[in-house]
């Protein structure tokens, strides 16, 4: 039992996935930069030949309109995600989403319903977080929790401006982000993780989402000869940096996740102490209480760190994202309409940050997982078959259409 064009949404996905492969192979479309630009061109043209309106606004975010003279006053049920992906990626991650999204929507067009509210598809920008920061960044400016021009003055790791690369791209939008504005939100994604395939589940209704703490240390030390130094006479950064990375593996209990993702000494060389460390933290946990927990047991061990290894250590914030808990209705939608295509579904947690989680703020938001295969993600081999993205994408499909009926 198929709701939407199934041919027609793989397509879409592997015409898309071929956007951003490089001579080696890997693919990468890193905001803003020329591949996510095609990306983007291509996605906009499936979005004209469906007969939706456009709407980029200032951050670049592309939105897909359907609405009638009846509704389009009316707030929208958007559904969504991101096009842009890390370095060397799968092509699953985000684009299904949209893909997916703008499916629905060009399915129900053509079948010429017609609903009390309107319906959207949003791509957002910078989602992925590899070329800007923070993540999540589109999301975050359409739900008013950044403005466009304080986004726009972003540098990034390449030493670009944000808002010179929108414009140098063409998705330098004129609309406000949040015009359209939403009744509810709902996000179809890969799992990125092992539970549902792991434990034969065929879908997810994710119920929350877990807060996100991402810090960057500093730590600086002395730096001198690795032979003719005695132990104690050290200040080690790059020790410390280790230290540091151990006791993150003691937060690991009530559900937290830690991990030092990038690490970097200075000079970095084989035979001299580091005179600097720069690591990072990334704190995870789906309860906000034991997530400040794990965060001040880190500064307090920082704290203590400094005076027991002599070493001088800041720390900067570079992202916190509260726990969300989102909407039960939507959830149940989810569930109710699994059991109507006889797919086995479990409640789950999301383990990665999502759009989701900014559009919740606006809206009641929810968000429907597909497995991944062995719980890969960010990495080419990320995988999910034909038949879980066409029946988890037939789900959306029901939810949309229930969620739209709503006067």
């Amino acid at each position: 039992m198929t709701a939407i064009n199934a041919k027609r949404l793989i397509n879409h996905i592997n015409e898309l996935g071929k956007i951003g492969i490089d001579s080696q192979g890997r693919r990468t479309r890193l905001a803003l930069d020329d591949s996510d630009k095609l990306a983007r061109d291509k996605l906009v043209q499936w979005m004209r030949e469906a007969g939706l309106r456009i709407i980029i606004d200032k951050i670049g975010n592309i939105i897909a309109l359907w609405e009638n003279d009846s509704n389009k006053n009316k707030p929208a049920v958007m559904t969504g995600s991101h096009i842009d992906t890390v370095i060397n990626a799968g092509q699953f991650d985000g684009c299904y989403g949209v893909l997916a999204g703008l499916e629905v929507i060009q399915t129900l067009k053509e079948s010429n319903k017609i609903f009390p509210r309107p319906l959207a598809a949003a791509a957002f920008t910078n989602e992925e977080g590899v070329r800007y920061s923070p993540d999540m960044l589109g999301s975050l400016v359409y739900a008013g929790g950044m403005t466009p021009e304080q986004a726009h003055k972003i540098i990034g790791v390449d030493k670009t401006i944000l808002g010179e690369e929108l414009a140098r791209i063409n998705y330098l939008g004129t609309s406000e982000p949040g015009c359209i504005k939403p009744h509810a939100f709902i996000e179809l994604h890969i799992e990125q993780g092992p539970i549902l395939d792991s434990q034969n589940y065929d879908i997810g209704a994710v119920e929350n989402l877990q807060g996100i703490s991402w810090q960057k240390i500093i730590i600086e030390g002395v730096q001198n000869h690795a032979g003719t130094t005695p132990i104690l006479y050290r200040q080690d950064a790059g020790l410390a940096a280790a230290k540091i990375i151990t006791f993150m593996r003691t937060l690991c209990e009530n559900n937290t996740l830690a991990t030092a993702g990038c690490i970097e000494f200075q000079p970095n060389a084989i035979n001299v102490i580091p005179s600097k460390a720069i690591l990072t933290a990334d704190l995870r946990n789906p309860d906000e209480n034991l997530l400040c927990e794990s965060e001040n047991k880190l500064a307090n061990f920082i704290s203590q760190l400094e005076k027991t290894d002599r070493v001088k250590i800041s720390v900067e914030r570079l992202s916190r994202f509260k726990p969300v808990i989102f909407d039960s209705k939507i959830v149940g939608l989810v569930e109710k309409f699994s059991a109507k295509y006889n797919l086995k579904c479990r409640r789950i947690t999301s383990g990665a940050g999502q759009d989701a989680q900014n559009m919740a703020l606006m809206c009641p938001t929810a968000m429907i997982f597909a497995p991944s295969k062995d719980g890969i993600s960010h990495n080419p081999r990320e995988f999910t078959s034909e038949k879980d993205l066409i029946s988890c994408t037939n789900v959306l499909f029901d939810v949309i259409q229930e969620l739209a009926k709503e006067a």
